[in-house]
């Protein structure tokens, strides 16, 4: 919790545990003291509005009267002390927006959550923002937890190696936990914490050399990138094989073309369970190929035969334009 918030909560806190002492004070120690005349007794002393009192005070009760003042008025000094520096720092704002924010990841599910908002971390936040997926943002730089929130995401600013941190992301409803922090420790110890809180959630992870693969893999990761490994493999893919490259690039970026590669989920219901590859018709009817075809089991088939036939819980790999796209999943309900 921020400073200036704690503070406040521990004055208001001490404050309330000092009046009710005070009225069961009055209302003991008074004679013939009502208490309705104790709490009258405690609200003007507090407030120091300097109102007459209720009865002649004994000096006992004059004693106790200056404790309270003393307690009372140094108790307000302070929480108006932390009121200013909210003030000043803007965290009532933030903290109404912090509060908005976590009432608004309570309300996902299935969604993904992407550890550390650097170059990796902004540019899959936003491919996942243009194909409408829900994700949660973890990051501690306060620049970077900036600049997501401008850009409209979700996100928390703290650690994600924290486990409550996790907690509050949502992770035991998520269904993908992405990690792409730079210290391979960091990525090492969400994922071991991540698989221990929700041992359903896949898990991708990325590693800055390849001894950390295996540790990762050990830590319940589903899928390592290694980013200088894929770069090294691409910059001789385009030295050896520049047309596959070229056609890669062609389906990746949607800035030059249209034509992307999507998986569909088939779910049980859907139109297209137990169809084959050929009745369906995909290529003829909405200009898509099929590129692979993952069975329930968890199999993934490259290039299926004409005979493949779909199943539900399984999913379709295909390629084509986007509005083709989206008609072939209106069509099937996938």
């Amino acid at each position: 919790m921020n400073p200036p918030l704690k503070r406040l909560r521990t004055g208001l806190t001490t404050l309330g545990v000092i009046s009710v002492l005070a009225v069961l004070g009055y209302w003991l120690l008074g004679e013939h003291w009502t208490l309705l005349d104790a709490i009258y007794m405690v609200a003007i002393t507090l407030s120091t509005v300097g109102y007459k009192e209720v009865h002649e005070l004994s000096p006992e009760l004059q004693f106790f009267t200056v404790v309270v003042i003393v307690f009372g008025v140094s108790t307000a000094l302070y929480i108006v002390g932390g009121f200013v520096q909210m003030m000043a720092e803007g965290e009532i704002n933030r903290a109404l927006g912090m509060r908005r924010m976590r009432h608004e990841i309570k309300r996902l599910g299935g969604h993904v959550i992407i550890c550390g908002f650097g170059r990796m971390g902004e540019i899959l936040a936003g491919e996942l923002s243009h194909q409408r997926k829900p994700f949660v943002v973890v990051e501690r730089d306060p620049e970077r937890v900036a600049l997501a929130g401008s850009l409209g995401y979700l996100e928390l600013s703290d650690d994600a190696t924290e486990e409550e941190v996790l907690i509050l992301a949502g992770i035991e409803r998520a269904q993908t936990l992405v990690t792409t922090l730079p210290r391979d420790a960091d990525n090492v110890f969400i994922t071991l914490t991540a698989r221990n809180l929700n041992p359903g959630v896949k898990i991708i992870a990325r590693g800055e050399f390849q001894t950390t693969e295996k540790k990762l893999i050990q830590a319940g990761a589903d899928r390592v990138v290694l980013p200088a490994a894929t770069g090294a493999l691409r910059m001789a893919a385009m030295i050896t094989r520049p047309s596959a490259v070229e056609l890669i690039e062609v389906v990746a970026g949607r800035n030059i073309t249209e034509v992307e590669v999507d998986e569909m989920t088939i779910p049980e219901g859907s139109p297209l369970v137990g169809v084959t590859v050929r009745d369906s018709q995909t290529r003829s009817r909405h200009g898509l190929l099929i590129v692979a075809i993952r069975h329930p089991s968890g199999n993934l088939e490259f290039n299926p035969g004409a005979d493949m036939t779909f199943a539900s819980g399984g999913s379709v790999v295909v390629m084509g334009r986007t509005k083709d796209i989206d008609r072939f999943r209106a069509e099937h309900r996938i």
